[in-house]
């Protein structure tokens, strides 16, 4: 009912009232009246002024490739959008978005996003979306050579593998930041556009990298050796044979400064040298599952929060390595067990919309 189809419906129900009624009573009733249609308006006012939550947009973006050694990328953008936002499955995950929905005309900044090994771009859809809905742009690429559908790229070197993921995504940067559709969306100030990343497991590791950490693939072996024992899924899975056959400083740097703060969840953090993370001197925020078995905390995310100087490091109580991937509708085997899993207790679905509102606080304070 309208607000004018409500001011009918009560004149009507105080016509019969009206013959009978003394002068003194006639302006109650008017009073009374006029309070009621008073307060409709302020409540009408108060609704239309209130911010509405921003809604998501979803769309597949392609970076052709050039040769062998670039790669095409497909990556999916999450935006904020006024289309309105539908369930959409898509294998074995959900998308809460409107696929080819319009965009806003300005975004927060933009947000990359990397994947673990063999996973996919629509893992972390979820913190993605919270991203998106805060006003952020996310890039959350499919790794050429490292995804569910192709695993060619570990296959080749260790060197190839671990150089080659953070220099796919500053391809993704370079492409957005030329793209006349997006570039302009993007906000920045006197140092630039505000860009961030996001990662996790493998791609922990790279946006570790892109904030200039410096693997040493020895390194990881001498881990291993000596405590192999106490790591054994992450040294099983490649962590033990992985020797340099160049120097880890070789070729073009890891390193991008466009890269401005830094989440890693559960990041590859055990062959990052000390010397390279001092160095680092973005926003890093980290989060690990207290019973990660992949990536044990105490090699990995906690070596990289003692070596990081100002860094924040998050443990999660009662979580696995996938706590920070969305729930796949079918379990999905991994060296970890099904990643769909969580200990007994623990409540992923809570746990990544609380999360997805703290990362955003994250950018929001460090992207400024």
């Amino acid at each position: 009912m309208t607000l004018q189809d409500e001011m009918v419906a009560h004149s009507r129900r105080l016509l019969p009232m009206l013959a009978n009624t003394s002068a003194i009573s006639l302006r109650r009733i008017a009073m009374k009246a006029i309070a009621r249609y008073c307060l409709v308006c302020f409540s009408f006012l108060l609704f239309a002024t209130l911010p509405l939550a921003a809604q998501v947009g979803w769309s597949q973006y392609e970076i052709p490739g050039k040769d062998e050694g670039t790669p095409a990328i497909t990556v999916a953008l999450y935006y904020p959008s006024p289309s309105k936002t539908r369930d959409i499955p898509m294998g074995p995950f959900m998308i809460h978005a409107a696929i080819k929905g319009g965009a806003e005309p300005t975004v927060k900044g933009l947000i990359l996003l990397s994947h673990g090994l063999g996973a996919s771009e629509l893992a972390h859809s979820r913190l993605a979306e919270a991203l998106a809905t805060r006003g952020y742009l996310v890039a959350a690429l499919r790794h050429p050579g490292d995804n569910y559908m192709d695993g060619s790229l570990l296959k080749k070197t260790p060197e190839r593998y671990f150089f080659e993921r953070p220099r796919q995504v500053t391809r993704v940067i370079d492409a957005l930041m030329a793209d006349p559709n997006w570039k302009d969306r993007i906000a920045r100030d006197a140092n630039g556009p505000r860009i961030g990343a996001l990662g996790h497991s493998a791609g922990g590791y790279t946006v570790l990298a892109l904030a200039g950490g410096i693997p040493d693939l020895a390194q990881s072996n001498r881990h291993c050796q000596e405590e192999g024992g106490e790591d054994p899924l992450y040294c099983k899975t490649g962590g033990s044979s992985w020797r340099p056959g160049t120097p880890p400083q070789a070729g073009q740097p890891l390193k991008d400064p466009r890269v401005r703060a830094v989440v890693a969840m559960a990041p590859v953090g055990v062959l990052f040298t000390a010397e390279s993370l001092a160095k680092v001197q973005v926003p890093i925020a980290i989060y690990a599952g207290e019973k990660d078995r992949w990536l044990v905390p105490r090699f990995h995310a906690m070596w990289v929060a003692k070596n990081v100087s100002g860094s924040e490091l998050h443990m999660v109580p009662n979580a696995w390595h996938f706590a920070f991937s969305d729930t796949p509708s079918f379990p999905i085997p991994t060296p970890d067990g099904d990643m769909a899993a969580d200990p007994s207790g623990f409540d992923r679905a809570a746990f990544l919309k609380t999360m997805g509102t703290d990362i955003a606080d994250f950018f929001d304070k460090t992207l400024k």
